[in-house]
């Protein structure tokens, strides 16, 4: 599965309403580590079946941003039923953002 795009309008089905567990990046273009992560989280997208890999971009979903309080990014949660259950700020590895699910 590739990685989805989130908007305001699409976060509640897609990311708090899914039935897989979601890893949900927040990013932006101008971002070096953020751009440093990106080709991690395709990866992952592409493995993994058992959850989705969403990206929201903060300059388009200010809104979103805001509400979840992100003042550094890349910022990474993982979403399970709705509530955050893992968060990582700033670029990794891939073998510690899968430690996060």
């Amino acid at each position: 599965m590739s990685v989805l795009h989130i908007t305001k309008e699409t976060f509640e089905k897609e990311v708090l309403q899914s039935d897989k567990p979601v890893l949900l990046d927040f990013w932006a273009s101008w971002c070096g580590p953020c751009r440093m992560l990106g080709p991690i989280l395709d990866e992952i997208a592409e493995e993994r079946e058992d959850i989705k890999v969403c990206k929201v971009n903060v300059d388009d979903e200010p809104e979103l941003a805001a509400k979840y309080q992100i003042v550094s990014i890349p910022t990474v949660f993982v979403i399970k039923d709705g509530e955050i259950t893992a968060q990582s700020l700033g670029a990794k590895p891939k073998p510690q953002i899968l430690e996060l699910l």
